[in-house]
């Protein structure tokens, strides 16, 4: 073969730089590094490590055409050799040259591993013995960044000159010298924008675990939606049947959208605890229903005076304390909330209210306030209309937040996603009344999770855990209404989403036969 001359030398590392900059894959990228370097010094074979958080050096590729080898990297052939330690004991380790390089930062650079005698050429020459190989000249480069890390090791092996073994010139040294710079620097900078991905993503789950901890009673909300919202993803990637079959979320979008389910409660952080804490309908810092108890046995030590000023009105008192207590009663089961107060009970509050009177300094005042009545009136879970709205005002909080960070172009649609969880497909959500037409499918599918996940948590205060089949059918009748994605809803039936997810996150109890030809809105996908 013969020399590399200059214009080509060039080409090969303007090659590698254009490679460099584009190539995501860092397994891919330090096999080109190598495959580069191969190239520009016509070695025969050659291997290059990467730095482990243990300080070890890791095979990533390996390649040898005598011998017809091509391991790691994009081969189908794992490198199942140990690492190997840097250092050992405190001390550079000198019985592996790649090691040694690494631990001096000096380049090593030997015409014959059998003549040596500066360095310890003993493995080489240990695996020769294995494979028939003769290993002859061979070149240790250290990739250097511009900090002074190290960030991988890079050997090569048989320079080859006119189909003979050849020592590494000083100008091949050179080139391998200056690939082994640029490649450091663009390993570098892949693993500085890897590092502030995996701590931006982090940022975003300790938010999210913040927010859980601060409500024990939507304790873990934070982390089921995100996940949920990822299977589903999946399943519309895979789904081969249907309108959605064309639709491919790519990798950078799949992790924009994991970004946006782990933040799409952030908002919650300035909600009011009392508020998202709140288990019954009189509860604020605490539980009034204590108060509304304590006038009560008020009113009935009133009667208990009234029965002994009155002998002969005795029995007409005692029945109405069996009623006192039977109301009181009431309030108590009633203020725990549930999914729905019947009007006849809404009713009976007020009725309740003009009933019975406290004597308070002389003046009679109705037992229970006009905001007890209100409150006490709340036909559906805990929360009034007045509280209800500072609950949703968090996802406004979300969009604020989400919307003054300065994202980078592959998550500029994280306050998008996050926020349109809420949304309804007929217009009718909040905060922004967006139809379908108007929301990204990872929206949708985000608003999907989020309603799913709250139907089946089982730590809600004021309502049993729901049956799986209860949750389906609910579910059902939303698509039908256009609440959520109709198309979104029959991949998440068609590929079992929610089973895969009831697995996971349900308990057992919950978890029932499911007959998918008798779900609302369900319709099979068909090609």
């Amino acid at each position: 073969m013969s020399k590399l001359n200059d214009a080509d030398a060039l080409k090969q590392l303007l090659a590698l730089s254009y490679r460099l900059s584009t190539e995501k894959n860092t397994t891919k990228l330090l096999e080109d590094i190598l495959m580069s370097a191969k190239a520009l010094t016509h070695a025969d074979g050659g291997t290059i490590y990467s730095v482990t958080d243990k300080n070890e050096l890791k095979f990533e590729t390996l390649v040898n055409d005598s011998l017809k080898l091509h391991m790691g990297g994009t081969s189908d052939k794992p490198i199942n050799f140990d690492c190997i330690p840097i250092y050992i004991d405190g001390q550079a380790n000198k019985d592996a040259l790649v090691a040694l390089a690494a631990a001096t930062h000096e380049t090593i650079n030997i015409e014959d591993a059998y003549q040596a005698k500066e360095h310890n050429t003993s493995a080489a020459r240990a695996m020769d013995k294995k494979t028939g190989y003769r290993t002859q000249s061979v070149l240790t480069v250290p990739l250097e960044n511009h900090e002074g890390d190290i960030n991988g090791v890079l050997q090569l092996i048989n320079a080859q000159s006119d189909a003979l073994v050849v020592p590494f010139d000083q100008k091949n040294t050179d080139l391998v010298l200056s690939l082994a710079s640029l490649a450091a620097v663009a390993l570098t900078n892949k693993q500085l924008i890897l590092d502030m991905e995996i701590l931006f993503q982090s940022l975003a789950k300790l938010i999210a675990q913040a927010i859980d901890e601060k409500s024990p009673y939507t304790g873990g909300h934070c982390r089921r939606v995100p996940e949920l919202t990822m299977m589903l993803a999946d399943a519309v990637n895979k789904i081969a049947l249907g309108p959605l079959s064309d639709f491919n979320l790519n990798d950078d979008e799949k992790h924009t959208l994991s970004v946006a389910g782990w933040l799409h409660d952030c908002g919650k952080i300035a909600t009011p605890e009392y508020i998202m804490d709140k288990s019954t309908k009189l509860e604020t810092v605490f539980d009034r229903i204590e108060l509304v108890s304590a006038k009560f046995e008020i009113v009935n030590k009133q009667f208990e005076i009234e029965a002994l000023k009155f002998p002969d009105q005795k029995d007409e008192i005692i029945q109405k304390q069996v009623q006192l207590m039977k109301d009181k009663t009431f309030l108590e089961r009633i203020n725990i909330g549930g999914e729905f107060l019947p009007q006849d009970d809404v009713e009976r509050v007020a009725q309740i209210a003009n009933e019975y009177q406290i004597d308070k300094n002389g003046q009679l005042e109705p037992i229970l306030t006009n905001t007890e009545v209100r409150y006490l009136q709340i036909q559906k879970g805990t929360l009034s209309d007045e509280e209800r709205n500072v609950i949703n005002h968090h996802i406004d909080i979300t969009i604020l937040l989400l919307e003054s960070l300065p994202f980078p172009k592959h998550l500029r649609n994280v306050p998008e996603y996050a926020g349109g969880h809420h949304e309804k497909m007929d217009g009718t959500g909040y905060p922004r009344g967006l139809t379908k037409e108007q929301m990204s499918l990872p929206a949708r599918m985000m608003a999907i999770a989020d309603i799913f996940e709250a139907l089946s948590a089982g730590d809600r205060p004021y309502k049993e855990a729901k049956k799986l089949s209860e949750c389906m059918k609910i579910m059902g009748f939303m698509s039908l209404d256009k609440h959520i994605d109709n198309d979104l809803f029959n991949v998440f039936v068609h590929e079992k989403v929610y089973l895969q997810y009831a697995d996971k996150f349900m308990n057992e109890k919950q978890i029932d036969v499911i007959d998918e030809t008798k779900i609302p809105g369900f319709s099979p996908l068909t090609s």
